[in-house]
């Protein structure tokens, strides 16, 4: 069952959303070859702390760390820890928040230092799907109708998108129902109501839409070793434009 916010609950995901959005922020300024993926999640757990607000990651199904740190041919679910960024990776980091009991979660991918203009590119066309899908967040259309707008804004610019991996409904749960495919066609799946709150997230590869899963049973990587971007935002359907909730 796929639920509708009141106007009480969106309050909280606001604030939950805004403390994303500082937290992302906070994590971009950090940023530099040399710094650890652990230092990174150490100063956004104490940041979201701070905040009065709790890291939503942290324990969930197990997850053993406040951020996910995904580096280069990882994809997402990276666990922070020892690496130190180089000049030109990149690095996609996803936040999640929960303020009484209701949360936020967004994800961006930064340059580490001067990147590669293909990076920079898959970066940019990344962000741009992430926006496309947002626009068809709209009262009245179907869920796949943001799907298919991420689909065709990538595979548009050479990249392919995901298919084991997708978006989610979020609220008093990180993940509710439905789940949001970066993929298919146009005006199949429930109709989209004013109220309705979706993590919307493409995640994108240079090469493959194939993945899998390493070792440690959290860290998915692209199948070919090539890139992969991931941006990511909470938004509240509305009968115009969608409200996104983790932008500042």
């Amino acid at each position: 069952m796929i639920s509708r916010k009141s106007e009480r609950e969106l309050r909280y995901m606001r604030k939950a959303g805004r403390i994303v959005a500082l937290t992302l922020r906070e994590l971009e300024k950090a940023i530099k070859p040399g710094v650890t993926t652990g230092e990174l999640s150490a100063l956004a757990e104490d940041f979201i702390r701070r905040q009065k607000a709790r890291p939503a990651f942290k324990g969930l199904y197990g997850f053993p760390a406040s951020i996910c740190t995904s580096v280069n041919e990882q994809v997402v679910h990276g666990i922070p820890g020892s690496r130190r960024l180089k000049a030109g990776d990149i690095i996609s980091i996803d936040v999640g928040a929960e303020v009484h009991g209701y949360y936020g979660d967004a994800a961006a991918t930064f340059p580490v230092g001067e990147i590669h203009s293909e990076a920079a590119r898959l970066l940019r066309v990344t962000e741009e799907a992430l926006y496309e899908g947002i626009k068809k967040a709209v009262a009245g259309n179907r869920l796949t109708d943001i799907s298919h707008a991420i689909q065709v804004h990538v595979e548009k610019h050479g990249f392919s998108v995901v298919r084991d991996f997708v978006g989610h409904g979020i609220g008093s749960r990180m993940h509710e129902d439905p789940q949001v495919p970066n993929f298919g066609p146009p005006g199949r799946g429930p109709r989209l109501e004013e109220g309705m709150t979706l993590a919307i997230e493409p995640m994108v590869n240079a090469g493959t839409y194939e993945v899998a899963v390493l070792e440690d049973n959290w860290t998915v990587v692209t199948k070919d070793g090539k890139l992969s971007a991931h941006f990511e935002h909470t938004v509240v359907v509305r009968n115009g434009a969608a409200e996104i909730l983790t932008r500042l």
